[in-house]
């Protein structure tokens, strides 16, 4: 397999161009995210930091995956190598959904296969975009099996959710454009499940010169485990984001991507996650995936270190750092957001 590169994303940035929305950036108010010199969570500090939300959610099929898909399909086109059998995908539902837009876009066939874990709107929407959806297993990896199965007897060409340059390539156009949007970025906040976003992202970022901070929840930790054996290893996943981060390994590209300086490794709780979910909604009345909420989560989670030897509990910044923060998608079903006085 052909490795990552950024001239691979600068690439998938041409290919990609006119068939992907453009990403809108908003500004968090000022002062509301602590840094390392400032106060209590919130407190207002002449050290405040410069806060931006990359609003991908907004993105075709409502998540950065649609990027990657649309890398993949059309370089394959490109290439004379889509077969009449067309793809398959194996996903939590986000990159099915991607992989069935693009498919459609090109006039081939998308079959998709997701765990039983997979929320129902996002099962409704495949259906919507004309997909084949197999349920099989309880766990992304079943259904990963299951896929590479119907490749090998069906003859469909088998993409992948994150594990693939293309698939990466076609996520790091995302900081591209973020870069393009905030001038003197100076860290990128991006949450990470099996890592090809978190790969495409930081591959761009480097080149920019742009530290990335990669955010898994404490039970999802597949990238964090693996910085830490020094390999891709398989970990237990169990967390309210399970159905887009529960991957049980990061990629090779995803621990190649991290082992780079300009890289942190932190992780958050889900009561986190959760907290600041509904902040997104309380806050801009944004309904987001706990995914997504997950990269903000580093940013106010309360207590950002638990010693000196322990991981990373989320990330503090220091004053005038300018960060962006990835919001990567909403497939969800927002109405745990409501309380019942408000309906």
């Amino acid at each position: 397999m052909h490795q990552l590169t950024y001239d691979g994303i600068k690439a998938a940035t041409d290919r990609i161009a006119g068939h992907v929305r453009p990403v809108a950036v908003a500004p968090v108010d000022p002062g509301t995210i602590c840094t390392a010199q400032g106060g209590h969570l919130g407190a207002r500090s002449e050290e405040s930091c410069e806060v931006w939300f990359a609003l991908e959610f907004m993105q075709h099929t409502g998540s950065f995956k649609a990027r990657g898909a649309q890398n993949f399909i059309q370089a394959h086109r490109e290439a004379g190598t889509l077969p009449d059998a067309g793809v398959t995908i194996a996903s939590g539902g986000n990159a099915g959904l991607a992989c069935a837009w693009a498919a459609r876009q090109q006039g081939v066939r998308a079959t998709v296969f997701l765990p039983t874990v997979a929320p129902a709107v996002k099962v409704a929407r495949l259906r919507d975009l004309g997909a084949d959806v197999r349920v099989v297993g309880a766990e992304y990896a079943e259904a990963l099996e299951a896929c590479a199965e119907f490749a090998a007897s069906s003859g469909a060409l088998a993409a992948h959710a994150y594990d693939h340059p293309l698939i990466a390539a076609g996520a790091g156009t995302l900081l591209e454009e973020i870069h393009a949007r905030i001038p003197g970025l100076d860290t990128v906040v991006v949450s990470v499940g099996g890592g090809g976003l978190f790969a495409g992202v930081a591959t761009a970022a480097q080149h920019h010169g742009i530290r990335t901070v990669a955010v898994e929840p404490e039970n999802c930790r597949a990238l964090n485990a693996a910085i830490e054996a020094g390999r891709p290893v398989d970990v237990p996943v169990d967390s309210v984001a399970i159905d887009a981060l529960g991957a049980r390994r990061a990629t090779a590209l995803a621990l190649h991507a991290a082992r780079r300086d300009d890289v942190r490794s932190v992780l958050v709780p889900d009561g986190e996650i959760v907290r600041a979910r509904r902040a997104l909604w309380d806050d801009r009345r944004v309904a987001v995936e706990h995914a997504a909420a997950t990269a903000l989560a580093a940013l106010t989670a309360p207590d950002p270190a638990n010693g000196p030897t322990a991981p990373s509990r989320g990330y503090r910044p220091h004053g005038g750092e300018r960060i962006a923060v990835v919001l990567c998608g909403a497939n969800t079903d927002p109405s745990d957001l409501v309380c019942p006085a408000e309906n």
